[in-house]
């Protein structure tokens, strides 16, 4: 079984959901961080679900400052997403998702 380290990232620009990884088929992923942050000049609350489950909803993120959101690890399946919505009409969120995959 081959363990890879991979980090996947995103900047968010509005409100949309935006899917950051899809777990590929034959594969899981052990997510290890998730660290979003907020480049805007005013606070913005986020989204993050893994497989339409709520990791944390309506997180607020200060202006300027970023939000770690993992305390330990989850493990994504095959198919299943990773995604984060910003509540701001502006988004303005950069998004790091870092994860082993194991094949």
């Amino acid at each position: 079984m081959a363990n890879t380290f991979l980090n996947a990232t995103a900047t968010l620009t509005d409100a949309t959901e935006t899917t950051i990884g899809t777990v590929p088929s034959a594969r899981t992923w052990v997510l290890l961080g998730c660290n979003l942050a907020n480049t805007s000049n005013s606070q913005i609350s986020v989204d993050v679900k893994v497989a339409s489950t709520y990791v944390i909803k309506g997180a607020p993120i200060p202006a300027g400052s970023a939000l770690s959101i993992l305390d330990g690890k989850i493990i994504a399946k095959a198919t299943e997403t990773v995604t984060v919505t910003s509540a701001s009409s502006s988004g303005d969120v950069d998004v790091v998702l870092s994860y082993m995959e194991q094949s």
